[in-house]
């Protein structure tokens, strides 16, 4: 039976961890266990035995990291380790076999150096592989960032017909290493296809419920659920999990009963587990869910849902009648775009539009130029508007989330262009109601087109409740008896379609003086209209005045908080007038580069490059850091503002104020033996750069010799070591007690995804940092005894 066709009648039952077992087989620590396909396929094979007489009804081919990243420097193919592992699964006598497909261990732009383009083709090297060798289905896993998630889903449905799992991996505070929060990136993978969605890794079975509550409320595909053993502990130097498969099994269930259809096992889960999980539901069938319909667009960190209140799309993208934005478009002024995106959000906009469309201009190509640059300093959801199918197929190719694309008519030429893109990419898409007659005249009219887009929608496939109608508005200089007919429709829409609203507000005060007053007259009936999002202004006060005084009347706003706030500060100015001039600290801290730049000019014209560090730099990394910690932002945006440091201390290097052999003090940083994962060891690295600190860099897989050599060489006071996976945090005490037996007068802080205040412990480290940030902290303690100030 095709798979897609058994999950619906029966629980389907996955295998259990493969590196658990391969360690227990005597897997050297930080060796890539993809290369035993081909070294030692007779262990691997005894693996997937074991899980096949436990009952597993999908055996996971040992390719996890059978990237042609991580195979780069190994002397095999993607090809060749990818066709042994489906060969040695298939071999076991499993109902069905799936290709898994890992993280590729960089970090993707604009936080890392990682481009869309090459991620999805990395993907579809191991998609094509996994077709040639036979794989039933892709397991995509593991991943931390829907963005890179996005590529791989892609890659698989652009070459191949298989079904497509894809989990995402979140922490202890429900959202993902770089962010993504469970919603969102349901959102985006349901959108795009994916026949099973879920998470796995990183959390025990308890830990996981709460995310698995979301899953099961909102998700349309089945769910799919695949927790560690519990957490992980050292025990005489090796990894061990301490739930027993009893207590396993009863939060499995528990997940099952939620609605769970699709479950199995992730690091420190063993045959005894995935045995005793089938016993449990054996006769059972996945439960008839009713998720929650939501209209909902996302970033990669922000998820808008329309949820009855107002929510305003910012318009200020859109060079239609803005000579300045026309020139930034067509002379590639970016700097300029992404100052008017950051200021838009700073003044209240929940998304943004962004229009590129010129005579002049490639389209197409500037959106996918401009789209990840957007999204790189501001986190809200974005409309692509465009005219022209191909621009618009590129924003939402490269976008990192799901987009709202404006937009589609009632013509039949524009439906059968957009609507594939739409469905393709799983975006939310506003309808204009106009047809080839043009705009009907009367609120009956325009409703008509309305539900003409709708009913051509459902037949390709798009949920209702991705489908929002503009009911259109004509100036009323012109067309003044019309200018209530859009309201009129509003009011139909909404009472017999249940679809939400968009609506451009200032094109009805065009040709008349005055326009913000009519436009905020015009804007408060319609939202007694039911109006839900608008497309205006938010740098004008009087608009976004009257966006926050409907959200109190209807309740969007408790305790009307964001409405006393914006009184009780300082307003801001209209759009017309010039903005107030940012500091350089609120430079660094929106992470806007180019600004700092200049800003650091300007003040190196009265002050010192010491007290720029001191009065701006350090203070606004202080800033977002603590932001960082809270929870308020989230990597992209910490990274973000580091890069701007970066960019304004290279300013300050081409000064004479600098001398290059004075820093805070030397931290050596490594990843152990072993291990070549890097992320977390170079976000640690740019954070103590930016405060002052020199780094010194070892890199990955570095040996203890390499790590006391460097140490005692330059009397170092603090190292960083790093390590990603359980199987080589013993590599850290290994390395932790060279540097005490060679008598090395240093602290040592210890970071990682697998690691705890426990491992930390058991390893002889000084500290245990969670992130960059505690790694800050703990470089100030350990140089607190000198000159607080960073010596530059």
């Amino acid at each position: 039976m095709n798979i897609r066709d058994y999950i619906k009648e029966n629980i389907l039952l996955f295998d259990g961890a493969m590196g658990t077992m391969l360690q227990r087989a005597g897997l050297k620590a930080g060796r890539l266990p993809d290369l035993l396909n081909m070294t030692e396929p007779e262990t691997v094979a005894s693996v997937h035995a074991a899980y096949v007489k436990a009952g597993a009804d999908v055996i996971t081919a040992n390719t996890f990291g059978s990237s042609p990243i991580n195979l780069a420097n190994t002397p095999y193919t993607v090809e060749q380790v990818v066709s042994a592992a489906v060969r040695i699964a298939k071999a076991s006598g499993a109902r069905y076999v799936a290709q898994d497909i890992g993280p590729l261990g960089q970090l993707m732009r604009p936080m890392g150096t990682l481009s869309f383009d090459e991620a999805y083709e990395a993907f579809a090297e191991q998609v094509k592989a996994g077709v040639r060798a036979g794989s039933d289905v892709f397991v995509v896993e593991t991943m931390s960032d829907i963005y890179e998630a996005k590529a791989a889903v892609l890659a698989i449905r652009e070459h191949s017909d298989l079904p497509v799992f894809c989990t995402m991996t979140y922490q202890q505070d429900g959202r993902t290493f770089v962010g993504c929060d469970p919603l969102g990136s349901l959102l985006v993978l349901e959108g795009l296809g994916a026949d099973a969605i879920g998470a796995n890794c990183s959390l025990g079975p308890a830990e996981m419920q709460n995310i698995c509550d979301i899953f099961c409320e909102y998700s349309r595909a089945p769910v799919m659920m695949q927790a560690n053993a519990g957490l992980p502990f050292m025990e005489n130097g090796e990894t061990v999990y301490r739930i027993t498969a009893d207590e396993y099994v009863r939060q499995v269930m528990l997940m099952v009963k939620k609605g769970a259809g699709i479950i199995g096992g992730c690091c420190g889960t063993t045959p005894e587990m995935i045995s005793a999980l089938r016993a449990a539901i054996n006769g059972m069938k996945p439960l008839s869910r009713n998720p929650v319909k939501i209209t909902a667009a996302s970033s990669g960190m922000k998820t808008v849902v329309l949820d009855g209140g107002v929510y305003v799309i910012g318009e200020r993208l859109n060079p239609t009648g803005k000579k300045r934005l026309k020139a930034a478009i067509t002379q590639g002024d970016t700097d300029y775009i992404l100052s008017e995106a950051l200021s838009q959000k700073e003044h209240g906009a929940d998304m943004l539009d962004v229009n590129l469309g010129l005579p002049e201009v490639d389209e197409a190509a500037r959106m996918k130029e401009l789209i990840p640059e957007i999204q790189g300093i501001v986190d809200l959801p974005l409309q692509i508007d465009s005219a022209d199918p191909a621009a618009i197929e590129a924003g939402a190719r490269i976008y990192n989330g799901k987009p709202l694309i404006n937009s589609v008519s009632g013509k039949q030429d524009s439906m059968r262009r957009i609507f594939p893109v739409v469905k393709k990419y799983g975006a939310l898409i506003v309808g204009l109601t106009l047809d080839e007659d043009g705009i009907p005249p009367t609120p009956e009219g325009r409703f008509a087109v309305a539900e003409k887009i709708l009913k051509t929608a459902l037949s390709y496939g798009i949920p209702r409740e991705d489908l929002l109608i503009d009911c259109l508005t004509l100036t009323a200089s012109a067309q003044q008896e019309q200018a209530s007919a859009a309201l009129e429709a509003i009011k139909l829409v909404k009472s017999r379609l249940g679809l939400k609203t968009v609506l451009g507000v200032s094109n009805v005060s065009f040709g008349l003086p005055g326009r913000e007053i009519l436009n905020s007259a015009f804007l408060a009936a319609a939202f007694g209209a039911g109006l839900d999002a608008p497309i205006l202004n938010p740098l004008s006060v009087r608009m976004m005045e009257t966006v926050r005084a409907h959200r109190v009347v209807i309740n969007q706003d408790r305790d009307a908080r964001e409405y006393i706030a914006s009184l009780s500060q300082e307003t801001v100015q209209a759009a017309a007038k010039p903005e107030t001039k940012k500091s350089l600290e609120e430079i660094i801290a929106a992470g806007e580069k180019a600004k700092a730049a200049d800003a650091v000019r300007e003040l190196l014209m009265t002050k010192s490059a010491l007290e720029i560090i001191n009065t701006c730099f350090v203070p606004a990394l202080d800033r977002v850091g603590k932001l960082y910690e809270s929870g308020e932002i989230f990597l992209p945006q910490l990274l973000r503002s580091a890069e701007t440091v970066k960019a304004a201390f290279e300013i300050i290097d081409t000064t004479a104020e600098r001398p290059k052999d004075k820093t805070r003090g030397d931290i050596v940083i490594a990843t152990v033996q072993g291990d070549i994962h890097d992320i977390g060891k170079n976000i640690a690295g740019m954070m103590l750069t930016n405060y002052g600190y020199n780094v010194i860099d070892l890199g990955k897989d570095v040996p203890p010799e390499k790590i006391v050599e460097t140490v005692l060489a330059r009397s170092i006071r603090l190292v960083g070591l790093s390590a990603l996976m359980t199987t080589t945090v013993q590599n850290m005490g290994t390395a932790i007690s060279a540097l005490k037996a060679a008598g090395a007068d240093c602290a040592v802080m210890v970071g990682g995804a697998v690691l705890s205040e426990e491992y930390a412990a058991l390893v002889d480290a000084d500290y245990y940092v969670r992130d960059a940030m505690e790694g800050v902290r703990v470089a100030d303690k350990i140089f607190g005894d000198q000159d607080q100030n960073p010596k530059i």
